[in-house]
C-alpha cells in the first residue's frame, strides 16, 4: 500500500477506535500508539565529535531539511558533567533523537539529566520526544518562557507538520514534547564540575533565543543567533537586535569558541555572521534614507563586499537573499520613523 494511503487508513482507524472506546480511558494512549506505529525510518548514525573538555557535538553537514537527510539539519550538543549529560538542542525528530541516544550510549555510561532548547524552531526541539521516552517523562527540559509558550501554542504542531512535509514524511511518529522549565537571561545551572550560564538579549533570530555559555570551557552555544556559512532565517528576528546580541555577547561572555546551531564551531562565527548581516542591512538602511526602492536596495546589497565575498560559500544564499533583503528593507523603514 502506498505510504500516504496507509497513513490515511491508520488515522481513520484510530478515529473509529476512539469513537468505539470513548467511554473508557486510554483514547490518548491509543492515539500515541497509532503515531508510534506509523513511523518514519531510522536515521543513520552521525559520529560524536569533541569540541572542548566538556562539550561534544553531533555535527549536521546540511543546512536545510530534505527527504534525503530526513531533517538532519541542526547540530546537537552534549555537555559532559559529573552529574550526567546535558543536551543542548535535541534535533528535528524522534528518529534524530534516537540516533543521538545511540551515539551517546556508545561513549558514556551516564544518563541525560537535562535538555535546553535554544528557541522554538522545530529542528532544535522535536527530538525531545526520544529523550523523554528514553530517560523518563520527568526529564527536565528548559527554554526561555517565550519559547515554552510558542511550542505549547501554534509553533509546536506547525513545526511538526512542516518537518513531515519537507522530509516526505521521514519524521512521522514524532510527538510534540514542549520544554516546561523557564530560564531567563543570567540564570545559571550547575552540574557538579560544570556551570551553564544563560544569555538572552531580546529579539535576534527569534524573540526568545537562549545562548548557553559553558563557563569552564570558555565556549558558548549560540543556537541560531549566529550560523557558519549559512544564511540565517530572519522571518521571526531582527537585524538590529542581532547586532545588539553580538555586541553584548562579545562584551559579557569570555568565550573563545562559538558553537552555532548550523555550521562549524570556531572563534570567528560571530564576526563572520555579523559582517554578512551588516552587508545586508546597512545598504538597505542607506536605500531607505535616500528614498530608493527595494530593487535598488538589493543591487546595493549584492555589490557590498561583505556580501559578495561570502555569497559563494553561504548555503541557501541564492534562494534566500531576496527575502532577507526584503526583511532588512522593511526593518530599516520601520527604524527610520
Amino acid at each position: 500500500m502506498e505510504r500516504r494511503a496507509f497513513i490515511r487508513a491508520a488515522t481513520a482507524l484510530g478515529g473509529l477506535l476512539a469513537a468505539e472506546f470513548a467511554p473508557w480511558q486510554g483514547i490518548g494512549a491509543m492515539a500515541r500508539e497509532v503515531d508510534d506505529f506509523v513511523r518514519g525510518p531510522a536515521v543513520r548514525d552521525h559520529p560524536l565529535r569533541q569540541v572542548s573538555p566538556h562539550v561534544w557535538m553531533i555535527f549536521s553537514p546540511d543546512g536545510f531539511p530534505t527527504p534525503e537527510n530526513q531533517g538532519m539539519m541542526c547540530n546537537l550538543t552534549f555537555v559532559d558533567t559529573a552529574k550526567g549529560l546535558v543536551v543542548i538542542d535535541s534535533g528535528a525528530s524522534v528518529q534524530i533523537g534516537e540516533m543521538a541516544i545511540r551515539q551517546i550510549r556508545k561513549q558514556w555510561k551516564k544518563p541525560v539529566v537535562a535538555i535546553i532548547n535554544t528557541h522554538y524552531h522545530g529542528d532544535h526541539w522535536l527530538g525531545n520526544h526520544a529523550f523523554v521516552d528514553a530517560y523518563g517523562k520527568d526529564l527536565p527540559i528548559h527554554a526561555h518562557p517565550g519559547t515554552i509558550r510558542e511550542i505549547e501554542g501554534v509553533q509546536g504542531k506547525m513545526w511538526r507538520t512542516l518537518l513531515e512535509q519537507w522530509t516526505n514524511q521521514a519524521t512521522l511518529g514524532t510527538r510534540v514534547v514542549p520544554p516546561r522549565l523557564p530560564l531567563e537571561n543570567g540564570a545559571e545551572l550547575r552540574y557538579g564540575d560544570v556551570t551553564l550560564r544563560l544569555h538572552h538579549y531580546g529579539t535576534a533570530h527569534t524573540p526568545y533565543d537562549l545562548c548557553v555559555e559553558v563557563v569552564e570551557d570558555k565556549l558558548t552555544c549560540v543556537g541560531d543567533v549566529a550560523m557558519d556559512r549559512r544564511i540565517a532565517n530572519m522571518d521571526d528576528g531582527s537585524f538590529l537586535g542581532t547586532f545588539k546580541a553580538y555586541g553584548q555577547l562579545e562584551r559579557e561572555v569570555a568565550s573563545r569558541i562559538w558553537l552555532p546551531g548550523h555550521g562549524e564551531p570556531g572563534a570567528g562565527v560571530l564576526a563572520w555572521n555579523k559582517a554578512l548581516f551588516e552587508g545586508i542591512y546597512r545598504p538597505c538602511e542607506q536605500a531607505v534614507k535616500e528614498g530608493l526602492p527595494l530593487e535598488a536596495a538589493k543591487e546595493l546589497v549584492l555589490r557590498d563586499p561583505r556580501v559578495a565575498s561570502r555569497a559563494r560559500e553561504t548555503r541557501g544564499f541564492d534562494t534566500n537573499i531576496g527575502k532577507y533583503v526584503s526583511l532588512a528593507y522593511l526593518e530599516a523603514e520601520a527604524a527610520s520613523f
